[in-house]
């Protein structure tokens, strides 16, 4: 019985599909539809734009209905809520100003405010539309880092995958050479120390695949945090075409390639927002002119109301409020500066970011040509030493030196691949390349579906 369950289980998982194979595009559009800092971003890009849709409303009038109940015997009260309801009777014998009777009032009211002229208005409107602005450029500064943080994971889980299987095809060529040597010591051509010697590098080499492998699982779990889910495991990660290895990197002729980074977009638009707070705590000193107007309805029965209105013009300026003004522009005169100096600032490290980009991508290349023919070198060595071993003409501890230089040049082969690979995608970050190939793809997929 046990048997044939057991045969029932191996049969499902034979028959069960295989899991699709993640590629890098797929770990990239992953990332942008889950990164939870995307939606952070475009959060406050809806926060910004709603602040511009606040800004504008101050360009349009405002419109309040009101209604009140009221009953006083207040001489003051009671006259103005008589005269609105259009009853007062001054001939009246039983009239006293001084001692009226209870007067009830039910008023119904609209009112409208219009601003006609503010300084400070046309100010804030523009500080809320750079606003809107920078967010964007904020968004994009972040989806330029995070494609370029998924594709660094990508190619960190091939490159611990890729130092696995070198030190698990280390294990395996110092089984073969332990095997070897086992035979010769047992046919007398061998001393028991080269055995020893071998189990030793052996257990060392098992030491360091399960590291390696150890490795390999850190790096799938930090590329599935980029991608904000588990989209990836061990055995699905397909790797990229490696055509691009053989081409050389670009050359350095773009010094200005930083200029399209969306953190100096960003920087320049916050300098633009300080320019316009100081025009807005200077339009403190400006004078405002406003229209009102309101339509009343007073009845003291709920039921025969009279009508009045009021309209006109009010114009204020401000003469004195203790130095408030010009402390408002003095703080907005030093942030303005601080802004233009971040500007600054903001300009140099990004073509700093740049230059760095391209010596990297530089150094990675030509390490990658190095290691190549050094690899090749170190497997022919081993090669020859091993079959030199193996016929009695070589000592052990130069089969267990090749061996490690095999190992060591493996690893270095892989590194120095995909830290090229990872180099090139720096680079496009540091140009700002990575938001715009996102975006693009981004639309392509839509219009596709």
């Amino acid at each position: 019985m046990k048997q044939a369950i057991a045969h029932f289980f191996a049969a499902a998982l034979l028959a069960a599909p295989a899991a699709p194979a993640v590629t890098l595009d797929d770990a990239i559009q992953a990332a942008l539809d889950n990164s939870p800092t995307l939606q952070a971003a475009e959060s406050r890009i809806d926060s910004a734009e709603a602040m511009l849709s606040q800004a504008k409303s101050y360009y349009y009038p405002s419109i309040g209905l009101s209604a009140t109940y009221a009953r006083s015997d207040n001489p003051p009260q009671a006259f103005m809520m008589t005269l609105n309801q259009r009853q007062l009777n001054m001939q009246d014998p039983a009239f006293n100003p001084n001692e009226p009777d209870d007067v009830d009032n039910l008023r119904g009211s609209i009112g409208a405010q219009w601003r006609l002229f503010d300084l400070q208005r046309a100010a804030g409107k523009n500080m809320a539309r750079f606003g809107a602005l920078a967010s964007a450029e904020a968004f994009a500064a972040a989806r330029n880092q995070l494609v370029h943080d998924v594709v660094r994971g990508f190619y960190g889980l091939l490159q611990a995958q890729a130092f696995a299987d070198v030190q698990a095809q280390a294990v395996k060529s110092i089984e073969e050479s332990l095997r070897i040597a086992r035979e010769r010591f047992d046919a007398g051509g061998a001393v028991k120390t080269d055995v020893l010697n071998l189990e030793t590098q052996l257990a060392q080499a098992n030491e360091d695949l399960i590291k390696a492998r150890n490795g390999a699982q850190l790096a799938l779990a930090a590329l599935n945090a980029a991608i904000g889910s588990d989209l990836v495991a061990a055995d699905t990660v397909e790797a990229p075409d490696t055509a691009v290895l053989d081409a050389p990197p670009p050359k350095c002729t773009e010094e200005l390639a930083f200029e399209k980074r969306p953190e100096l977009r960003a920087a320049r638009l916050m300098r633009q927002i300080k320019e316009q707070d100081v025009k807005k705590a200077q339009g403190g000193y400006a004078p405002t002119v406003s229209a009102f107007a309101s339509l009343d309805e007073d009845s003291g029965n709920a039921s025969d109301f009279e009508q009045s209105y009021m309209a006109g013009l009010q114009a204020e300026i401000n003469v004195f409020d203790g130095a408030r003004t010009r402390a408002a522009v003095r703080a907005a005169k030093a942030e303005l500066a601080a802004a233009r100096a971040d500007e600054a600032k903001a300009r140099l490290n990004l073509r700093l970011d740049l230059q760095q980009a391209f010596l990297g991508v530089q150094e990675a290349w030509e390490r990658l040509g190095v290691v190549r023919k050094s690899l090749e070198t170190a497997r022919e060595a081993h090669r020859i030493v091993q079959e030199q071993y193996q016929q009695g003409a070589a000592d052990v501890s130069i089969l267990l030196q090749t061996q490690v230089g095999v190992t060591a040049m493996q690893t270095r082969a892989a590194a120095a691949q995909y830290d090229y690979l990872t180099a090139l995608s720096n680079l496009q970050r540091a140009k700002g390349e990575l938001a715009e190939s996102a975006q693009k793809s981004e639309v392509g997929g839509q219009r596709s579906k």
